[in-house]
């Protein structure tokens, strides 16, 4: 009797300890998987993210050829053109009046090398890296004004700012995005950049008191698309309200 007892006590240990060990089998694949699955995800939101990081770098380039196109034809090339034809006046020209060309021509020789040199700040992608996000985003501002294109109220509590490079300059394209549909649709007179830093998270909203439109699901262009899923991919939150004749209002929260 005492033998049959030990037998079946055996054979319970035996189910027992084979029963946990297949279920530390089953959790361990179950681990493993999920281990596997966690890692497919991030390996596919690294590439998501890459090939936003280059698109982005690709736009702010073309853009920035295209502005710098425009500043040699419609500044550099009008005072060059200025300073030449100054430059034929002298042979005509008195002593007196010779001095006189001679100053402007290096007023305007001066005002050149100056805009070179603002026109070298423009190369975007380096400038994030160098100067980064806060000003970058100044430096467009300072193109909007320099350019009389409308009014701007910047206001901003913290210029010392810590943001990933990467996530700043598709954080920079999100807002230069912005800007320019402010500049080409809204038809404002005057755009209101805010941004504010806490400890948590950093606030920028973009707002203008233009013509507005209708906010429909069905009416978001890819524009929109572009940057509500750029945020998202640095942890951003994107929001836009907007009255039809009242103006628009962009709310960007990037989480820290």
């Amino acid at each position: 009797m005492k033998t049959n007892e030990v037998d079946i006590l055996i054979i319970i240990s035996t189910i027992i300890i084979l029963f946990v060990v297949l279920m530390m089998v089953a959790i361990y694949g179950v681990f493993v998987k999920k281990r596997s699955q966690l890692m497919l995800t991030q390996q596919r939101k690294d590439a998501v993210f890459e090939q936003e990081l280059a698109i982005s770098q690709v736009e702010i380039q073309e853009q920035t050829l295209n502005y710098i196109g425009q500043e040699l034809h419609d500044d550099l090339g009008q005072k060059l053109s200025v300073a030449r034809l100054m430059t034929n006046k002298i042979a005509l020209s008195s002593d007196e009046d010779r001095k006189q060309i001679a100053e402007e021509i290096n007023l305007l020789v001066g005002e050149c090398i100056q805009d070179i040199r603002n026109l070298s700040k423009v190369f975007i992608t380096k400038q994030i890296k160098q100067f980064g996000f806060i000003e970058s985003v100044e430096r467009e501002i300072f193109r909007i004004k320099r350019l009389e294109l409308m009014e701007v109220d910047y206001h901003i509590n913290n210029h010392d700012l810590r943001i990933n490079s990467d996530h700043a300059l598709i954080l920079f394209r999100i807002v230069q995005e912005c800007i320019n549909n402010v500049i080409k649709h809204s038809k404002s007179k005057e755009i209101q950049l805010l941004v504010e830093d806490q400890p948590e998270f950093i606030k920028i909203n973009v707002n203008d008191n233009g013509v507005g439109f209708i906010d429909r699901p069905d009416s978001e262009g890819s524009g929109l698309r572009n940057m509500k899923s750029r945020a998202k991919i640095i942890n951003a939150e994107f929001s836009i309200n907007s009255v039809e004749n009242e103006g628009t209002k962009v709310t960007i929260i990037y989480k820290k």
